[in-house]
């Protein structure tokens, strides 16, 4: 256990969480193979801290073995049904309160060793790695880091990857061809993408990227892009969804999103949608492979319970509903992932190997954004 003084709540962690962004959604099918309607980000504007009070929970019935909080920067839609399987599996009984990533994050901090949440369960690396420095997460048992390759865990072993999910370039298919895009991000500079440009600046999967960019290619050129961009003219949208509905709708010709958000569209609109996603080659942070993860806090009262989540998550039956649902990547092996998806061993050649404790250093991001107006 960490002590009482590690754990301060700083208002410059909580002001940066509220520019963080965050969330997920979906619905599930009884078979893993069979088509069904992808599910994405449910991605919104941050909210003020919702009441601590208002948890759902679902209940393990006569032979409930105990209780377990979860605090979920993934939408309900998203891991309730998850949730609901593992209380029929193991009779727990389960309360969860469910917000973004970055408001979870900014509780976490704010409530300390009173917070009554046992498991951290977040869209991203930089929201766990904040709550690991401020001292809030306990070492996880080997069995359970063992599941996941080293990569997809925190080197202290405080948090585990539960599923990952790519950058690319979403482009519309009825002007451009996979041949006119360039192989790195970096390229879009170029005066010829003034005006076709789409991005998401508030949006945190984004500003993920840019924290990884700040890693790999310095605070400098990391700047000399974002300017090279705004000189572009880019249209700005709240989230990856507009991203990608624009693209489609031939507003702009390309976007930086997430892979999974295109999935949704063809799902409800076939085929036929005029968008297709662009896996970046070129081994830089525009090939970022981003994981959700869980943590447990190091003061739960349910460590056995929360442990025994962890590990129904990264279970057979947990990745292949990540992987069917959603279009997330498996963080194991042996899990059927969707044929529209390039197999992970693929992407791993153009992959950057960015430790996830990077991932973590949100303040200096959301600094670099505000100085070029793009948080406005």
């Amino acid at each position: 256990m960490r002590t009482l003084n590690q754990k301060l709540f700083c208002p410059i962690a909580f002001l940066l969480f509220t520019l963080f962004l965050a969330a997920c959604q979906p619905a599930p099918t009884a078979d893993p193979t069979a088509p069904a309607t992808p599910a994405v980000e449910a991605e919104a504007d941050p909210e003020p801290p919702t009441d601590p009070s208002s948890m759902t929970t679902t209940h393990g019935g006569d032979g409930a073995t105990g209780s377990l909080v979860i605090y979920s920067g993934r939408s309900e839609s998203l891991v309730a049904p998850l949730i609901a399987e593992f209380t029929e599996l193991t009779g727990i009984d389960v309360s969860v309160r469910y917000g973004g990533t970055a408001e979870m994050a900014a509780t976490l901090l704010e409530e300390g060793d009173n917070s009554p949440a046992d498991i951290f369960f977040a869209q991203d690396p930089g929201g766990l790695g904040a709550i690991d420095k401020a001292g809030l997460l306990e070492a996880l048992p080997a069995d359970i880091l063992d599941k996941v390759p080293a990569r997809f865990r925190s080197a202290d072993g405080t948090w585990v990857g539960i599923s990952g999910r790519a950058r690319v370039v979403v482009y519309n298919t009825n002007s451009l061809t996979p041949a006119d895009l360039p192989d790195n991000i970096q390229a879009f500079t170029d005066p010829a993408w003034n005006g076709r440009i789409g991005w998401a600046p508030t949006n945190g999967s984004f500003q993920a990227m840019v924290t990884a960019m700040r890693h790999v290619w310095g605070e400098e050129t990391t700047r000399a892009w974002l300017e090279g961009i705004i000189a572009n003219n880019p249209v700005a949208y709240p989230n990856n969804t507009a991203v990608v509905e624009a693209v489609g709708a031939g507003e702009i010709e390309v976007g930086f999103v997430n892979h999974y958000y295109l999935y949704r569209f063809l799902a409800e609109q076939g085929e036929s949608f005029p968008a297709r996603n662009q896996f970046l080659t070129s081994g830089g942070p525009e090939s970022l492979l981003m994981v959700s993860g869980v943590g447990m806090l190091d003061h739960s009262p349910n460590e056995s319970n929360a442990e025994k989540f962890i590990e129904f998550l990264l279970s057979v039956t947990g990745q292949q509903y990540f992987a069917s649902q959603t279009f997330e990547y498996p963080v194991i092996d042996g899990i059927i992932i969707p044929s529209q998806l390039p197999p992970l061993a693929e992407l791993d050649a153009a992959a950057i190997d960015i430790p996830l404790e990077a991932m973590s250093d949100l303040e200096g991001t959301a600094r670099l954004l505000g100085d070029l107006g793009l948080l406005e």
